[in-house]
């Protein structure tokens, strides 16, 4: 799928963004509200406030790659943390797609 160097860095967005933005929208918000280059092949994850839908932003070298997933059933297990962003290992990247909590939750199980 996303073939990342040992260079790349993961930035997670914290807030939540609309869904609807595209190329010219995602851009954008990285460069203000991330304070991050677009353009430097890194990889930037949004997600909505209902945390079923998910998009990756990343520039291949030669133009903007956008991906987007959502998830029939549940919820990503979405990190949080203060700021604006946060940086991810790219193991820590495929526990986010696959559905799989990353860090332990208190009180995730119901009574």
């Amino acid at each position: 799928m996303l073939s990342l160097s040992p260079a790349t860095r993961i930035f997670v967005a914290l807030a939540p963004v609309d869904m609807r933005r595209s190329f010219n929208g995602l851009y954008a918000h990285v460069q203000t509200v991330l304070s991050q280059d677009p353009l430097s092949g890194h990889l930037f994850l949004f997600t909505n406030k209902l945390r079923n839908r998910l998009k990756i932003l990343f520039f291949d070298g030669r133009g903007l790659w956008v991906c987007s997933k959502r998830l029939e059933r549940g919820t990503f297990g979405w990190p949080a943390g203060d700021g604006t962003s946060l940086c991810l290992r790219p193991e820590e990247l495929q526990l986010l797609l696959h559905g799989i909590e990353g860090t332990p939750r208190q009180h995730w199980y119901r009574k």
